[in-house]
């Protein structure tokens, strides 16, 4: 009885191979799908998108581990997932890096002041998605940037525009300023006052 239960525990159901080859071949499906989605992912996940990865990650869990409920088959495939995710960043980060000597190319949503919305649209963002991007860098309104533009990595960089002399200048301090005791009231706990 005991012989049986430290078996289904740690014998695995399937051949090694075949849970090592299951994990990749889903690993890789997911990988390819994710980037054929496009950028919009990388950059900012919607309540719609978290629903769909969940969703996926419950759906391909029975193809990684097939009929194996052993924790030595859930152990091999994780580790398979965690081999093939290290292989597969080293070579992006290869492919990355020698692209970047060659060309840098992302989506601008803002030129000159002006938002393109056929660039949001061809990488799915909303106006409201891109004020939030540019909100969490310290910019109040997308009236104050004069090129946006949406990385290949999925990250947003914003240039902001030029404010004429000192004014301009003294604005952009406060402005600063003001975001960083916002972000620093958020993230620190309210003290009680103390008592008179």
């Amino acid at each position: 009885m005991h012989i049986h239960i430290w078996t289904d525990m740690f014998v695995p159901g399937l051949p090694i191979l075949d849970k090592v080859l299951r994990a990749v071949t889903v690993y890789l499906f997911l990988v390819v799908a994710l980037k054929l989605a496009g950028r919009r992912e990388l950059a900012q996940l919607n309540a719609f998108d978290l629903v769909v990865l969940l969703t996926i990650s419950n759906t391909v869990q029975n193809a990684i581990i097939g009929n194996d409920s052993s924790v030595t088959g859930g152990l091999i495939g994780a580790s398979a997932l965690l081999v093939a995710d290290y292989l597969a960043v080293r070579i992006y980060f290869e492919y990355s890096r020698r692209r970047r000597r060659t060309r840098n190319i992302g989506v601008t949503l803002i030129e000159n002041g002006n938002i393109r919305p056929d660039a949001l649209r061809k990488v799915l963002i909303t106006e409201d998605e891109l004020e939030a991007a540019a909100a969490r860098q310290g910019i109040a309104s997308l009236t104050e940037i004069k090129r946006a533009t949406l990385n290949p990595d999925g990250s947003f960089a914003f240039v902001r525009e030029k404010e004429q002399g000192e004014a301009g200048e003294y604005r952009e301090i406060l402005r600063r300023i003001d975001h960083l005791a916002e972000q620093i009231s958020r993230t620190r706990p309210h003290e009680a006052s103390p008592e008179r």
